[in-house]
C-alpha cells in the first residue's frame, strides 16, 4: 500500500511540475493574418538600403536578404567580407520569418524554453530558428521578410529592424 501511495505521490508531483513548466512558457505573438501579395521591388529596395545603411553604420559585414510573400528570393547582398556561410543562414532566417509569419527570434525562444516546442526542431527545410529574421507586414498582412547574418544575432536584427523601418 505504501508503495502504491508513494508512486501516487510522485506521479501528482510530475503533473504539478509539468504544468508549472507549461504554465511559464512565453506565447508566441500570433501572426498577422494572411499572406498577402509579394513585397514590391521598390520596398524591397527601401528595405535593403536601410538595412545595408544600419550594417555600414556599425562596420558590420553582413548578408541582407529579402524574399516575397511566397518565400521566393527578391534580393541579396553580401557585403565585402561577409562570411560566405552568411549567405545559406541569412536566407534561412527570412525563410522562417515568412513561413511563420513572425520574427525568427519567436521560434528561437520557443525552442530554448523546451517542452513541447522542441518538435519545432523536427521541421525540415523551413529556415534557420535564430533571431534575425523579421517578417515585412504591409496592411496586416506579410509580404515579404528580411534575414540578416554576420554578427551576433541582436545586431542581425537590429540591422533587419532597421530595413523595416525604412517603410513607417
Amino acid at each position: 500500500m505504501r508503495r502504491i501511495t508513494m508512486t501516487a505521490l510522485a506521479a501528482c508531483a510530475a503533473l504539478v511540475l509539468a504544468g508549472a513548466a507549461h504554465a511559464q512558457q512565453p506565447a508566441a505573438p500570433p501572426p498577422p493574418t494572411a499572406y498577402g501579395p509579394p513585397i514590391s521591388l521598390a520596398n524591397a529596395k527601401k528595405v535593403m538600403a536601410a538595412a545595408e545603411a544600419e550594417a555600414m553604420k556599425n562596420n558590420w559585414n553582413m548578408v541582407i536578404t529579402i524574399l516575397d510573400s511566397g518565400g521566393r528570393l527578391v534580393m541579396m547582398q553580401r557585403m565585402d567580407n561577409a562570411l560566405l556561410a552568411s549567405i545559406a543562414v541569412s536566407e534561412g532566417k527570412a525563410r522562417t520569418a515568412i513561413g511563420f509569419r513572425r520574427p525568427s527570434k519567436a521560434i528561437d525562444d520557443a525552442i530554448a524554453s523546451g517542452g513541447a516546442a522542441l518538435r519545432l526542431l523536427s521541421i525540415e527545410g523551413e529556415g534557420v530558428f535564430v533571431q534575425g529574421g523579421l517578417p515585412i507586414v504591409i496592411d496586416n498582412k506579410a509580404v515579404g521578410a528580411i534575414g540578416v547574418s554576420g554578427a551576433t544575432s541582436p545586431q542581425d536584427e537590429q540591422v533587419a529592424q532597421a530595413g523595416l523601418n525604412a517603410l513607417k
